[in-house]
């Protein structure tokens, strides 16, 4: 059985999976270079259909979309019926403006768009949004055994919080609340906008600013926004207006009212300690509400999607609750909107087949170029270029040199996260290389934070308290012992960010950390990801020669291939 899942909207995508084993999971954006485009997936379907191997839309089994309803645009696109927009065309129609018979809000694909009509109409599946991100979560757990799914985000089909029970194949829900009444990931991002940032893209700069700041300082201001809950009962509603959005080059903004009051709030207490105060807020509202259904239900697995789980403070929280609360605790590693696809698929896949449990290993599930492609494209742009059977020993060299190298290998990682092959990497010993990658690279605040990749065989080394993390998703508290020697890595608040690298998982990012710490007695490394602010991740070699020639990157590996602006650093 093949289905093709399909995200339209903010981070747009699409996702295919083949008898339980998913193919293929990549955003738009990787493709028109749109930051959390909302562009139809146009390309990335056709990518997924190829990975898969079918000429034709029609030879999947189903299609299952991330929505209740069908957008107009993946209406025309699929070729179904469009409805009228009675408003729309009354205008239209007064002012002489009828197009070629149909009425005017119609739309047509070009004739140059891929072929995407389906013949069996039947085969689409319609779904509610945050049940596909229960699904993400559910169905890439390594059991089927009874468990609470929570997901948070901003919004989507009137829900922005909701609790539900897997068991088997059945996903149940619990508890649903709309974003005017338990708006977290609402409140979270109008303070996101309050600090100058985009709501729906900036959060994560508020999480990396909080540990510089002092929730005391300003405790209690931000409270209207967010809920109150006492154990599991909702006690005291979000207060904010209604929410906008603007839509800028393909992508979605949004807007609220309550974002000029926080900044008025940031422009007295001080930005740091409002955003820590965000923080707190965020994590001490989803702490109470899911520890309290726990104890409620007597049920201590738990899983979680949704964009608000892309915040590793409050995963690390939630995993310290082991003790009292959690036993299990799994986050789907791509839970933002970009993940709907992936969970719309299983939930498919899952409702004509039995789950058992597939624990999820990896997300390198985008396109991958071959090496004679990459060749050809750096003679076609006359650069001078080096070939290496084992190019992850000259580039393990330099970073013990401390240069910055770009790593471009293998399949492109799905979400919001390099993950060793579309990573720009450094060495994590000196502390001001942090600040070096942000004025240099990454051109972004220099309070940003840096995700460290290590061996999975040496994560005793670096981190206290931990479990497995493969995805960057959960913030640990870093080993005492070994934090100081390692500070380009560990945050303002003491914590790391992992990568555990496994060397059956990806064999080349291995071999590059360990040859670093052959050399260097460090078996980690500074990685981040391989685009600089306000870009989405590099998906190609061109992009990646791009982007190499527009920072301070040293060299870039290129499969087997090598170039580098200074020819003292190429290979002997």
């Amino acid at each position: 059985m093949i289905v093709l899942g399909i995200h339209m909207g903010h981070d747009s995508s699409a996702a295919i999976v083949k008898d339980g084993e998913i193919l293929a999971d990549v955003q738009e954006e990787r493709f028109n270079r749109v930051k959390h485009s909302a562009d139809a997936p146009i390309q990335a379907i056709e990518y997924c259909l190829e990975v898969a191997g079918l000429k034709n839309i029609n030879e999947v089994d189903y299609i299952s979309y991330s929505w209740l309803n069908t957008s107009q645009k993946m209406k025309a696109l699929l070729g179904f019926e469009q409805e009228d927009s009675n408003t729309l065309k009354d205008k239209l129609f007064s002012q002489g403006k009828k197009l070629l018979g149909r009425s005017a809000e119609t739309l047509v694909p070009p004739i140059y768009f891929p072929d995407f009509k389906l013949k069996d109409k039947s085969k689409f599946v319609n779904n509610e949004h945050h049940l596909m991100h229960a699904a993400s979560a559910y169905y890439t757990r390594d059991n089927n055994e009874k468990c609470l799914i929570f997901t948070c985000d901003g919004a989507g089909d009137n829900v922005s919080l909701a609790v539900w029970q897997g068991e088997g194949n059945t996903i149940t829900a619990l508890e649903k609340f709309d974003g005017y009444t338990a708006g977290i990931g609402w409140a979270y991002s109008i303070v996101t906008e309050g600090l100058g940032w985009i709501h729906g893209d900036g959060e994560g700069k508020t999480m990396g600013l909080a540990p510089y700041g002092d929730p005391e300082k300003c405790k209690g201001v931000l409270d209207k926004y967010f809920p109150k809950f006492d154990g599991k009962n909702l006690v005291k509603k979000s207060e904010f207006g209604l929410a906008t959005h603007w839509m800028q080059r393909g992508s979605n903004q949004f807007h609220f009212e309550e974002a000029y009051e926080v900044a008025e709030l940031v422009e007295k207490y001080g930005r740091e300690h409002i955003a820590a105060e965000a923080q707190r807020k965020m994590e001490e509202c989803l702490i109470t509400y899911i520890k309290g259904w726990c104890k409620e239900t007597g049920i201590k697995k738990t899983a979680a999607a949704g964009g608000v789980f892309l915040n590793v403070k409050l995963n690390q929280r939630l995993w310290e609750q082991k003790e009292d609360a959690l036993d299990e605790y799994h986050v789907y590693p791509n839970p933002a909107d970009c993940g709907l696809a992936v969970g719309a698929a299983l939930n498919e896949y899952y409702k004509h087949n039995t789950f058992t449990g597939k624990k999820i290993e990896h997300l390198y599930l985008g396109p991958e170029y071959k090496n004679e492609d990459i060749e050809k494209l750096l003679k076609i742009r006359k650069l001078k270029y080096h070939y290496s059977e084992e190019p992850w020993k000259h580039a393990a060299k330099l970073l013990s040199e401390n240069k910055i190298i770009a790593w471009f290998q293998g399949r492109m990682e799905s979400g919001p996260r390099a993950l060793g092959n579309r990573s720009i990497v450094m060495s994590p010993i000196h502390p001001d290389n942090k600040n070096t990658i942000n004025a240099y690279v990454k051109f972004r605040e220099g309070f940003r934070p840096f995700c460290p990749s290590l061996l999975h065989e040496k994560a005793d080394e670096y981190l206290s308290n931990y479990k497995e993390e493969l995805f960057m998703i959960t913030s640990y508290t870093a080993n005492e012992k070994n934090k100081n020697s390692i500070p380009a890595v560990v945050h303002a608040d003491g914590t790391l960010r992992p990568q555990m690298v496994k060397k059956d998982l990806n064999n080349r990012y291995w071999n590059l950390i360990n040859e670093f710490g052959n050399i260097s007695g460090k078996y980690i490394v500074l990685n981040t990801s391989f685009n600089v602010m306000g870009e989405p991740i590099i998906n190609n070699p061109m992009e990646a020669i791009r982007c190499f020639y527009n920072s301070g990157i040293d060299a870039l590996f290129l499969e087997n291939y090598m170039i580098c602006k200074d020819e003292s650093l190429a290979p002997a």
